[in-house]
């Protein structure tokens, strides 16, 4: 049996491993491979501590912040609540302060709305002695005739102011004052257009009205009338509001400019002064309409008044001279139509005539003309100029402007004197219109449909 050797000693070899085995060799155990281990990398520190770390520091961080807006916030809300308490407090002071002056000084728990107001108790009281009762007497087929209305005193030396219609056709009339006293009064004079009269009583150191402006007066404004409604209830005082300005009112042929007012008036109030929260005569009381529509509907509420401001000339007229000089241009006028209008004419005082050798023919004036304006004033209608004559005087060069031919033509004139037996009879308007074109509307307290009917389309 070969023996195998080799160059180092081998260990003992090893024989077959099945013991029957015959063969004996030799048997070497096969090395065994080298097994390749991958060198290991020294591991990182864990950091998910420092995450944690980082946000609850961001927490707290965003925790403390919103704490200190909130802080500052409520701080500033706290700071803007006093300084509005302060000045709350400072404003109720300051109220508390002006009313317990006004309170001081105006016991009347309201406060008067323009300088000078009085309440209506004190109106009256400061006014009701220099209102009267008038009372006409009239010889009729019948027998004798009453009748009463009320006045007011403008002079201490006996001078009344009431309406035409009061006394119109009175065979006597008598004059009874707020202390009882009863005169015997004579006419001085009267003017029909406007629908004043003026009385004379033999009296001294009377009580008298104060005028004020019916021109200053507001839709709206407070007024007290004082009369003698229904003829017996004598020196009564109603209280009411301007309800309306310049309300042309048709009478007989003629048109009288009024004011409209809710005062309570009734018949017996006619003539009686219509007074302004400073206790001046704005107008005198002449007219109430009431009943009902053709409708059903009832009226009432509705009272005029001629302001004060278009009568105060005629009233000065009618004592120094017994009748009403007054402006007076001479001519014939009569409205525009409405249909006239609709084409393009101008509104105005229609000339159909006029008159020779007076003011508007000495002025350039021709039949055919409009009148527009007479100084400065607008003039619309018939009754708008005579309304504008009142507010000048005989002598006077005003400005006068008429439409000719659709062209405005501007004139100056000289106003002339209203004739004496005109203003006597009563013709026409003051402008000079011998017939007014005006439809008659009947008497004052009858035909209040035809009123009412340009104001309502009733009748």
């Amino acid at each position: 049996m070969d023996t195998y050797e080799n160059d180092q000693a081998l260990e003992p070899v090893k024989k077959s491993p099945f013991a029957d085995s015959p063969y004996e060799c030799a048997y070497v155990e096969p090395e065994q491979p080298e097994v390749y281990e991958p060198e290991q990398k020294p591991q990182r520190p864990r950091r998910g501590w420092k995450i944690i770390l980082s946000l609850a520091v961001l927490v707290a961080c965003c925790a403390g912040t919103a704490a200190g807006v909130s802080y500052l916030w409520q701080s500033r809300m706290t700071n803007m609540e006093t300084a509005l308490d302060e000045k709350i407090a400072a404003l109720e002071q300051l109220y508390s302060e002006k009313n317990q002056q006004t309170t001081q000084q105006t016991p009347s728990q309201t406060p008067p709305v323009t300088e000078g107001a009085k309440t209506p108790g004190q109106v009256y009281a400061e006014n009701a002695p220099a209102v009267v009762t008038i009372g006409a007497v009239y010889q009729t087929s019948g027998g004798t005739k009453q009748s009463r209305g009320s006045g007011f005193i403008v002079t201490s030396d006996g001078y009344v102011v009431t309406n035409h219609h009061v006394v119109e056709n009175a065979s006597a009339v008598m004059v009874q004052t707020y202390s009882g006293a009863t005169y015997d009064a004579t006419v001085k004079g009267y003017d029909v257009n406007n629908d004043v009269a003026l009385l004379k009583i033999e009296a001294e150191g009377l009580p008298v009205v104060t005028y004020g402006s019916s021109d200053n007066l507001q839709v709206g404004d407070q007024v007290v009338a004082i009369g003698n409604p229904l003829g017996e209830l004598t020196f009564s005082m109603t209280v009411g509001y301007v309800s309306a300005k310049d309300r042309v009112v048709n009478t007989e042929g003629d048109s009288i400019t009024m004011l409209q007012t809710d005062a309570a008036i009734n018949a017996g109030n006619s003539g009686g002064p219509l007074f302004d929260m400073s206790g001046k005569v704005i107008g005198i009381i002449t007219a109430k309409y009431s009943g009902n529509s053709s409708s059903g509907a009832s009226i009432e509420g509705l009272g005029f008044a001629i302001p004060i401001d278009d009568v105060t000339s005629i009233i000065s007229d009618l004592k120094e001279f017994g009748y009403v000089k007054g402006a007076y241009m001479g001519v014939n006028v009569r409205d525009v139509s409405v249909d006239a209008q609709s084409y393009g004419i101008s509104a105005g005082a229609y000339v159909t005539n006029v008159m020779k050798g007076l003011a508007a023919e000495k002025a350039g004036v021709k039949a055919g003309d409009i009148v527009v304006d007479l100084g400065g004033y607008a003039v619309d209608s018939v009754t708008s100029l005579t309304r504008v004559l009142r507010r000048f005087e005989p002598g006077q060069t005003v400005s006068l402007t008429v439409v000719r031919n659709g062209q405005k033509v501007y004139l100056s004139i000289i106003l002339g004197e209203r004739p004496e037996q005109e203003s006597s009879a009563n013709q026409g308007s003051n402008a000079g219109n011998n017939g007014s074109s005006n439809d008659s509307y009947g008497q004052w307290f009858d035909n209040w449909q035809d009123f009412l009917a340009p104001f309502f389309g009733i009748g």
